[in-house]
């Protein structure tokens, strides 16, 4: 039985761990050879293809500083080493370094933006040069697609987290410009914004009951998010099931960015 994503490859940054690591998964089961970028955390890219090849897929793992130019150019190169080409790229690697306004550093700032939006920026150049270099491949119907990973934050404001919202609101208008850009050359641009997803980076925010039930109330849906929530919808935007969205930001969020607060205060 034909997969959605047969004869694609796809490259996803930070497929170390959680959300990376859940698409670049569900790439690989939708019929893509995956190559999984990590930045520090070599056992769990490991981890991201050993699972990719007990489903049945291919991945090999390639570490890169998405931040970094020089990183960003030999991981396309390592990729079409592997596999010959690049249809998919999902531009996940995201970090947090939280503060209070006031008391937030410099560099943390500056490390923020780098890795969240000049990476962002760096990956998807380097996807869209690759895509009009290697032209029109008979697996697509675009010329190739590019997945931003953003989050609810470009358009919730998140005090004590500045530098994070900052990076995913621009984020969000870095993603339709280029789409704006690019479409004509049918490259498809597109993002995911996550709401609230069970990984480890916020496991304070659902471990305890006291912290889920606190969650919860932000989300209407009722339910928190699981990684391969955003998988499924990776796969959906990386698929020519969308080949007519171009430019959108898909919120998978459990209606978080329904604002709930105001439920009852209308």
């Amino acid at each position: 039985m034909a997969k959605k994503l047969d004869g694609q490859v796809a490259l996803v940054t930070g497929a170390s761990s959680g959300i990376g690591a859940a698409v670049a998964e569900a790439l690989g089961a939708a019929g893509a050879a995956v190559a999984v970028n990590y930045h520090s955390d070599e056992a769990g890219a490991d981890r991201t293809v050993a699972a990719i090849a007990a489903a049945g897929g291919r991945a090999f793992a390639c570490q890169a500083d998405v931040g970094d130019p020089e990183a960003v150019q030999n991981l396309f190169a390592k990729t079409i080493e592997h596999f010959e080409a690049v249809d998919i790229v999902v531009a996940n690697s995201g970090i947090q370094k939280d503060a209070a306004f006031v008391e937030m550093r410099l560099d943390d700032w500056r490390k923020v933006l780098e890795t969240n939006l000049t990476g962002q920026f760096l990956t998807a150049q380097a996807a869209a040069r690759t895509f009009l270099r290697q032209g029109q491949r008979d697996v697509s119907r675009a010329l190739g697609k590019i997945i931003c990973m953003s989050s609810v934050h470009e358009v919730i404001p998140w005090a004590g987290h500045a530098n994070y919202a900052a990076s995913k609101g621009g984020l969000g208008m870095l993603m339709r410009t280029l789409a704006q850009e690019l479409s004509e050359q049918r490259i498809r641009i597109n993002s995911i914004a996550p709401g609230a997803i069970r990984t480890p980076i916020n496991r304070d925010a659902w471990e305890t009951e006291e912290a889920r039930e606190r969650l919860l109330r932000l989300i209407p849906y009722g339910r928190i998010g699981e990684p391969s929530d955003i998988g499924n919808a990776a796969v959906w935007l990386a698929s020519d099931d969308s080949d007519y969205v171009v430019g959108t930001t898909l919120f998978v969020d459990g209606g978080m960015c329904l604002y709930p607060g105001f439920r009852d205060n209308g």
